[in-house]
């Protein structure tokens, strides 16, 4: 760019100024009238926009192109580059007619039926959303790596198990590190071995072919068929039959077991009970969930399950697993709390299944498979 685009005269006020918010603005006053005057050259807009960027960046001002579209940004650059010198009288035309549109402007909205989705991202729920999305044909547009990074660890370990090992290297790479620890936290042990080796192949992968990956996940989330429940049926049966009393959790398991045997071994792997104790909890947590529960509460669900075949297990594993004094303590406790009624129990049992379940859910333990 010549030194006729930058230069100014000592008598001619500079194009550029702060605004009350420290933006950097044109001053109308640097374009003096020209109602007689007209450019020497015509320009197009794109030229004209080319200026009034060079002009800005040389004044110093901060702003962003990268949300126009990849092809105006690309275009925009070869206009700059295109040009080579204009005169003073063009270059203060250019500012003023710059100027006075930005003053004719009473308000800013969103380009276009994409652009307005991407403003309501976040108010509107994400069925709606969805749904939106799918009616006009607008999926994923600019950088889709925002919403991925959004998804809960559980989501992406799901969707990270669906792709290659190399595309998974890609997607645990570009993950916040505490999230992509998180996912691989809940990954089969060979793939999460597999994928993190993949994940020293990924130094020469080209940023074209993450932004093509990051796309394909965030278009199949947008179009992703809508469910009316976000968990599976096998999840919320379970969740019920877990604070269900045992004579209608066995009865509920051997009805299911008539009618569809495969779905019924599906929901016993899902309940978890006062009885899966030993076999789901790791000993470390005990203390926790001692903590978590009303002492009162958790005295007569131990005396509860003493008194039940299926259950004493459960009791004896709790106060093997703390420490000597608070288990002394409950036993005296447990022995002046004397028997309780089978309903009572019954509940104070299902209290320490639901706080279980609670501390679960918020990532305070990790319920074992039971296999381990």
């Amino acid at each position: 760019m010549s030194q006729a685009l930058v230069s100014s005269s000592s008598n001619s006020p500079k194009p550029t100024g702060m605004d009350t918010q420290g933006r950097a603005t044109l001053n109308p006053a640097a374009a003096p009238a020209l109602a007689t005057m007209r450019p020497r050259r015509a320009l197009t807009r794109r030229q004209k926009a080319a200026i009034i960027v060079r002009l800005l960046l040389k004044e110093g001002a901060q702003f962003s192109l990268d949300e126009l579209p990849e092809t105006m940004q690309v275009e925009l650059t070869h206009e700059m580059g295109a040009l080579r010198s204009i005169d003073r009288e063009t270059l203060q035309s250019v500012v003023r007619e710059f100027v006075a549109e930005v003053k004719d402007v009473g308000a800013a909205f969103p380009g276009g039926l994409e652009g307005a989705l991407a403003m309501l991202n976040g108010a509107l729920s994400p069925d709606s959303l969805r749904r939106l999305r799918l009616q006009t044909g607008v999926v994923v547009h600019g950088d889709p790596w925002g919403m991925i990074e959004g998804l809960d660890p559980a989501a992406l370990a799901d969707i990270i198990g669906r792709e290659s090992v190399e595309t998974a290297a890609v997607i645990l790479s570009k993950l916040p590190v505490q999230k992509s620890a998180a996912v691989l936290g809940r990954l089969p042990g060979d793939m999460a071995r597999r994928i993190t080796y993949a994940v020293s192949t990924t130094g020469a992968v080209d940023p074209e072919t993450v932004r093509t990956i990051g796309h394909a996940i965030a278009t199949q989330l947008a179009t992703a068929e809508m469910k009316a429940f976000e968990e599976e049926p096998v999840s919320r049966v379970g969740a019920m039959l877990n604070l269900s009393d045992a004579e209608t959790r066995d009865g509920v398991l051997d009805g299911l077991t008539e009618q569809d045997e495969g779905f019924a071994t599906a929901v016993r792997k899902a309940i978890f009970t006062f009885a899966n104790i030993p076999e789901r909890i790791d000993a470390r947590d005990i203390p926790k969930i001692a903590r978590a529960v009303d002492q009162g509460v958790l005295v007569t669900a131990l005396v509860a399950a003493e008194a039940s075949e299926a259950d004493a297990p459960g009791a004896a594993y709790i106060l093997e697993n703390m420490s000597k004094r608070l288990a002394a303590q409950l036993r005296e406790d447990m022995q002046d709390r004397g028997k309780v009624k089978a309903r009572e129990g019954e509940e104070a049992l299902n209290t320490v299944v639901a706080a279980i379940r609670d501390m679960e859910q918020a990532g305070e333990l990790t319920l074992l498979t039971g296999e381990d």
